[in-house]
């Protein structure tokens, strides 16, 4: 625990405390949300008979979603109070069962991933870029991978400078009092919105209403407010372009199954992956 602690001193996001309250707020429709989402993504209607790992489960909700489906859940978070959000989920919805398991793991931890096996579903959203060594973090994921086993990451996308503008705002947040960060979180909301709507305006589209960045955060069942949060103070900060996460995977016998890109926006960039099976 002493090294969790001296990262949350060096600047390092809090996220367990973000997720804790947004189980406050999840229901029935999150839930189901959360599962369309996964099965739009992975191609599937049902995970049965098949394991998923979730490498920085945060608040739990796709771990749980993953479980509904059919899947048999490893969950794990180096945030140990993302870790006892996980296992809240587990204790509403399915106490004591034993093909969900929850544990304190790194993703930068070659001794503790070596123990894990390999997963027919390796999923991992919005969590490798902020590790603090991406690539080290993409670099691990491969080998929890099955043959003929897919991936499912998300990755923040390259912006150029606007990407430093953003760690910048994150870095600040991390070392700020309680009340500038309110004020930072409530200035990024309101500029994220009106960006939409200008984006809108220059396209010769009515601003109002809009599928806005908020309405987008909904479709998989999380919080906008929550996910606010998550994106100003989320640091460390890495980014890559689309064509960067296709190389180094292709790199390591994967192929790409399904791609949704934010196009040049803000937000991350989604990844379906295949890993090849030997001598195809």
């Amino acid at each position: 625990m002493g090294d969790e602690k001296e990262r949350v001193k060096g600047g390092h996001f809090e996220f367990g405390r973000n997720w804790g309250r947004f189980l406050k707020i999840l229901n029935r429709e999150r839930i189901l949300e959360a599962e369309k989402s996964l099965k739009e993504m992975l191609g599937i209607e049902n995970l049965n008979c098949k394991n998923f790992l979730d490498i920085g489960s945060g608040s739990g909700l796709f771990s749980l979603a993953a479980r509904k489906l059919g899947a048999k859940v490893h969950s794990f978070d180096y945030d140990s109070l993302c870790v006892a959000c996980t296992k809240e989920l587990k204790r509403r919805y399915f106490p004591d069962d034993k093909n969900w398991i929850i544990e304190r793991g790194d993703i930068l931890s070659w001794p503790y991933l070596s123990g894990l096996g390999e997963y027919d579903i390796v999923y991992s959203w919005g969590v490798l870029h902020h590790t603090g060594n991406m690539w080290k973090a993409l670099e691990n994921v491969v080998p929890l991978v099955r043959a003929g086993g897919r991936l499912f990451i998300s990755i923040y996308n390259d912006q150029g400078l606007l990407s430093q503008f953003w760690k910048l705002i994150k870095k600040t947040y991390n070392h700020s009092p309680k009340l500038l960060k309110i004020i930072m979180i409530l200035g990024v909301g309101a500029f994220l919105q009106t960006g939409a709507a200008f984006i809108r305006i220059l396209r010769g589209q009515n601003p109002l209403p809009f599928k806005s960045w908020a309405d987008k955060k909904k479709s998989r069942g999380m919080s906008v407010w929550h996910d606010l949060v998550d994106w100003v103070g989320g640091y460390p900060f890495e980014v890559a372009k689309p064509e960067e996460i296709f190389d180094f995977y292709r790199m390591r016998g994967f192929t790409l199954m399904k791609l949704k890109t934010c196009a040049w926006g803000l937000g991350c960039n989604e990844y379906v992956f295949i890993r090849k099976r030997e001598g195809k």
